[in-house]
């Protein structure tokens, strides 16, 4: 015989009672034991936590005990003033990880996967980093006194900084781009030196020389910016884009006369900006060419 539950009459029920079937009571004890707001603060718990990789933990532990770890897993690993020399971290995944300002001398790193990696400020000197991907890496400030890198390793990592680098290593887009890096950042100077190294790399590329001739004008250099601007043109008669070539001529020339204009002119606003701007009547045409130099090398543009 079921156990049958008496509820309350109700002044309306004329004294009978409903009884509640055995689906109902049933449904009502299982609701009463799952209670979700029971469950509320365990799962913040475990939304918190997140995975662990074991595989990840024991490589890091390897690393930092034993300091060789080859093909080891530590994406995202936080690495900072990690003694770290001479290491063997050949094949390592090392995506995303921050090793500023980690001991790195001598370490093996070939073939490492260093994409997004920081190691600003990081002494690599002696360290071997050929085959390693290096793109999105932040080398700023690092030491690399010695160290072996694949030829144009550099072309899409940061570097600004960056001492001991062995000539031949930037290549001419990574020289170039620097420079653009450091003319958006307001290091006109700097910017004028990378660009100067980007042409004794590839001295047939006019957009370096353009580029360089707005950080000059910039900097009020009118006979230095006029005949990198000169220069330019001629490079483009070369490459038939004669456009180019008489706008850059005309540039030359208006540069060459600006130090007679009677016009008044604000600080800090040299041809370059202006070129930018298109506020020059006779160089406005320019514009576009100036643009171009200023954007970094193979984005396609």
């Amino acid at each position: 015989m079921l156990d049958v539950p008496i509820l309350p009459s109700h002044p309306s029920s004329h004294g009978r009672r409903r009884p509640r079937s055995p689906i109902q009571r049933s449904t009502t004890k299982y609701f009463a034991v799952f209670n979700l707001h029971r469950w509320i603060p365990l799962l913040g718990l475990l939304l918190i936590a997140g995975p662990v990789e074991a595989g990840s933990t024991d490589d890091l532990i390897k690393v930092l005990h034993h300091g060789d770890c080859r093909s080891c897993q530590l994406t995202d690993a936080d690495l900072v003033h990690a003694d770290l020399r001479d290491a063997d971290l050949r094949d390592a995944r090392l995506q995303r990880a921050n090793l500023g300002e980690a001991q790195l001398d001598g370490a093996d790193l070939r073939r490492a996967n260093l994409s997004f990696t920081s190691l600003r400020g990081a002494s690599l000197r002696g360290a071997n980093l050929e085959g390693s991907l290096l793109y999105g890496t932040d080398l700023r400030f690092a030491d690399l006194s010695g160290a072996k890198l694949s030829p144009n390793a550099l072309e899409k990592a940061h570097w600004q900084g960056a001492s001991g680098i062995s000539k031949g290593i930037q290549s001419h887009a990574a020289l170039h781009n620097a420079g653009v890096e450091a003319t958006q950042a307001g290091r006109l100077s700097d910017a004028e030196q990378l660009f100067s190294a980007a042409i004794l790399r590839s001295p047939k590329e006019p957009l370096s020389w353009v580029a360089r001739g707005i950080t000059r004008s910039e900097q009020a250099k009118d006979d230095l910016a006029a005949q990198d601007f000169g220069y330019a043109a001629s490079l483009f008669e070369q490459k038939g884009a004669f456009d180019w070539a008489e706008q850059l001529n005309q540039a030359a020339n208006s540069i060459s006369t600006r130090r007679f204009q009677q016009a008044k002119q604000t600080s800090g606003s040299g041809v370059g900006n202006q070129l930018l701007e298109g506020t020059i009547s006779g160089l406005r045409m320019l514009a576009p060419l100036a643009a171009k130099a200023l954007i970094p090398l193979g984005l396609g543009l």
